[in-house]
């Protein structure tokens, strides 16, 4: 049963594949986890996290009895030297220190710390990926709009060669309509070149092919308003998992500093057990009055250092280790906390500046459809200046410039908000939300 199993999920993941490639639209949900899943970042991560916890076992495991075989057969002439065995099998194990409770809870902080690195980078990738599908949106309404500015900006041209030509207007207005006609034209070979380089930075987050990349602007959740308020970005600093991993590794640190400092004068405990079958030729019947070839001993074993200047370098060196983690700590949640506040202030300036943009894109819309009823009815004021064509199709190309202007200026609220998301911890939970 396993084989067809097998089969007919390599053919349910080449029927995704082949999905993608015929739609030809990934939405930021699939995005963002395929990044996580295709990310070296979140491996390595994943590969510390491994690795914390293969040392907080191994702390618990001193407390497990190892198990030893060996031999050391060899020949002796005279009085025999040591204890040239057949083999020989010996046990020991940690019965109890005043220090090694202390390491396993410096490995459990480790742990912890770990995850929350894991965390950490999770929403960097997240991040990274939801701004280059978002801004890659952005590149795709930007391009449909240029695609219509650039045939009112080649209407405009026309229009002022027949002008030029009948006389009523000057050749400067013609190669002023060229210019705004030229500016277009590298407009849209720039945001072209932008639209690749976000396929190929998704397509190296995701493992898909670049040509598969058309975004859905539905499928972008929306973010909610008043995040964090500017007097809780303190409270808010700690919920950012970099923090969280750097007050983790403090709090690692310690421990193992209190370990290293309970190393002199306390008494160590150590069980231990050995069995050994001597060899027979090697003449020990001739030396001792009651040999005999099975041996066997066990005991406990009690150690008191009274003076080892290496733990004591050891101790100095986890106490500055310590000092160092505590700072980093505080470091990194004093950062996080005037990042979340910045942050928060740019929402709330740019959100200002978005509606003023809104506002002069609304201004020029109405203002087009006043010169478009007024061309198409004749009417107007007396006293005005006559309305041409020439009006119509700058209108028309200031209205694309203003739509094209909202488009960046939601853009950088979305990146500042998302920004704040990411430095409170929250991002991954809104690109799981769904579309909005």
């Amino acid at each position: 049963m396993r084989r067809p199993r097998s089969k007919w999920v390599m053919l349910s993941v080449l029927a995704a594949f082949s999905y993608l490639r015929a739609t030809a639209q990934v939405s930021l949900y699939t995005v963002a986890d395929l990044a996580l899943r295709n990310s070296t970042s979140v491996r390595m991560a994943q590969a510390d996290v491994m690795r914390a916890a293969a040392g907080l076992t191994e702390s618990k495991d001193a407390y497990i009895p190892n198990l030893n075989f060996g031999s050391s057969l060899g020949y002796s002439y005279g009085f025999p030297l040591g204890e040239p065995s057949v083999f020989n099998v010996s046990s020991q194990s940690l019965l109890f220190t005043f220090s090694q409770p202390d390491y396993i809870r410096s490995a459990r902080a480790a742990v912890q710390s770990a995850e929350f690195n894991l965390k950490d980078v999770r929403e960097q990738v997240i991040l990274d990926a939801a701004l280059d599908y978002i801004q890659l949106d952005k590149a795709q309404q930007t391009l449909a709009a240029l695609d219509q500015e650039k045939q009112y900006s080649d209407n405009l041209v026309s229009i002022e060669q027949d002008r030029v030509l009948a006389g009523v207007e000057s050749r400067i207005e013609l190669t002023r309509a060229k210019l705004t006609a030229a500016q277009i034209d590298l407009k849209y070979i720039h945001l072209k070149n932008d639209a690749e380089m976000f396929r190929q930075q998704l397509a190296h987050l995701t493992g898909l092919p670049a040509t598969s990349f058309v975004t859905n602007a539905n499928s972008i959740p929306s973010t909610p308003r008043n995040i964090v308020l500017p007097q809780e970005g303190q409270s808010a600093a700690l919920q950012n998992a970099g923090v969280q991993a750097a007050q983790a590794n403090a709090k690692s640190k310690l421990y193992v500093s209190y370990g290293d400092a309970r190393q002199i004068f306390r008494p160590q405990f150590y069980a231990g057990g050995n069995y050994s079958l001597f060899a027979k030729f090697n003449n020990y019947s001739e030396f001792y009055q009651n040999f005999q070839y099975n041996n066997f001993d066990i005991g406990v074993q009690i150690k008191v250092t009274l003076f080892d200047a290496a733990i004591k370098a050891r101790e100095r060196r986890s106490a500055a280790d310590f000092a160092r983690a505590t700072a980093q700590a505080d470091q990194a949640r004093d950062t996080a906390s005037e990042q979340i506040y910045q942050l928060q202030q740019s929402v709330n300036e740019l959100t200002a500046q978005q509606r003023v943009v809104q506002l002069r894109a609304e201004l020029a819309q109405e203002q087009l459809e006043a010169i478009a009823t007024q061309l198409n009815d004749g009417s107007g004021s007396a006293n005005g200046p006559l309305l041409t064509p020439k009006d119509e199709q700058l209108a028309r190309i200031q209205e694309r410039q203003r739509y094209e202007d909202v488009l960046d200026a939601n853009y950088a609220v979305l990146r500042a908000e998302l920004s704040l998301l990411r430095s409170t911890g929250s991002i991954e939970d809104w690109a799981k939300a769904g579309p909005k």
